[in-house]
């Protein structure tokens, strides 16, 4: 699948992505590695080799990334490992083990790193997909009021486009982002909202289901697997908006539709950030599943809404401030039926 960052094939549907889970990060009879002290400098400047396998520990691929930011000025031979930055894998899904990564399997954000540094280590270090200039600021739509544009982090090399598989009770789940633009969630294994929406699911047996601020379309595309004949997505923010139609594509196999057609692409997307009013950005055609994904403001959804909803699920980035929560909570109820739920 072409990918609306780089233009490359990087984006694999769900069933690829999965079967290439048990194996991925895991070494072969001759991969070796050191572990090192992140919060030590790298102790010798040198760096391992990837094995034979194409893999190399995850902590050799840190001292690779280590000697390239000294040697352009970025770090100092002094400073502790762990400031090289974050490393976000690709495919992310929870793992006992730390990884022995292949290649293009690393994205990394760093609040130190240079543009010309950046692409020194795509360039040199295989195992590296993209770097990324972070901030304390969190990418992505953050406050409901819809004031201002969201904060996003800089990519400076490569792609930053990733993915993470979420399991559920029925299928696995691939979820692809730009991670730039969206907040880093990473699967834990046990993640309760997503046990959450499977049991209001089966409760409730809806056959029309909103996720109203859907992020990259993680939740509602898990209650697409329960077989509800109508879902809708929406969010106000382009890349979350765009990815939660993007992923419905990824996860086809597991759904039932036969084609998904997108009126916007990202980068018109992209020109037009945060959207109040509500417009259609994608819908699926055929089978037995009729999914609709929206961009705009979620107090604005239901303009766009039939009469009837049986279940809405409204994950909500404010959480820790009761009012703003219960005045979007109040504003649903108002003009929507059915039941809503903030996991």
């Amino acid at each position: 699948m072409k990918c609306p960052v780089c233009g490359e094939d990087c984006v694999q549907a769900a069933h690829e992505i999965i079967a290439m889970q048990p194996t991925i990060f895991a070494p072969c009879s001759e991969c070796k590695g050191r572990t090192l002290n992140k919060q030590a400098p790298l102790p010798d400047q040198t760096y391992g080799l990837p094995c034979a396998c194409g893999k190399r520990f995850i902590d050799e691929v840190f001292a690779h990334m280590y000697v390239i930011m000294v040697e352009e000025g970025v770090l100092q031979p002094t400073e502790p490992l762990i400031r090289v930055g974050t490393p976000l894998v690709h495919p992310g899904f929870a793992m006992a083990q730390p990884p022995y990564l292949p290649v293009k399997s690393l994205v990394l954000l760093s609040r130190v790193v240079t543009e010309s540094c950046a692409k020194r280590i795509v360039s040199e270090v295989p195992e590296v997909r993209g770097v990324i200039r972070s901030s304390n600021a969190v990418p992505g739509l953050s406050d409901i009021d819809l004031d201002g544009i969201p904060d996003t982090y800089d990519l400076l090399a490569g792609c930053d486009v990733r993915a993470n598989i979420f399991t559920t009770q029925n299928e696995k789940v691939v979820i692809y982002k730009q991670q730039s633009t969206i907040h880093i969630e990473f699967p834990r294994g046990f993640d309760p909202k997503i046990i959450e929406v499977g049991s209001r699911v089966r409760h409730v047996k809806p056959r029309m289901f909103v996720d109203a601020c859907s992020g990259a379309g993680t939740l509602g595309i898990i209650a697409g697997l329960y077989d509800i004949p109508h879902v809708v997505l929406n969010d106000a923010w382009y890349a979350a908006a765009f990815w939660s139609a993007y992923n419905l594509q990824v996860n086809r196999e597991n759904l039932n539709f036969e084609e998904l057609k997108m009126f916007f692409s990202y980068d018109e997307m992209k020109r037009r950030p945060v959207v109040k009013d509500v417009q259609k950005i994608a819908e699926t055609h055929g089978g037995s599943q009729y999914f609709e994904v929206f961009q705009g403001d979620c107090l604005q959804l239901h303009t766009v809404l039939p009469e009837h909803v049986d279940l809405t699920v409204i994950d909500l980035f404010e959480k820790k401030e009761p009012e703003k929560v219960q005045k979007v909570i109040d504003n649903w109820k108002a003009h929507v039926s059915g039941e809503v739920f903030i996991p």
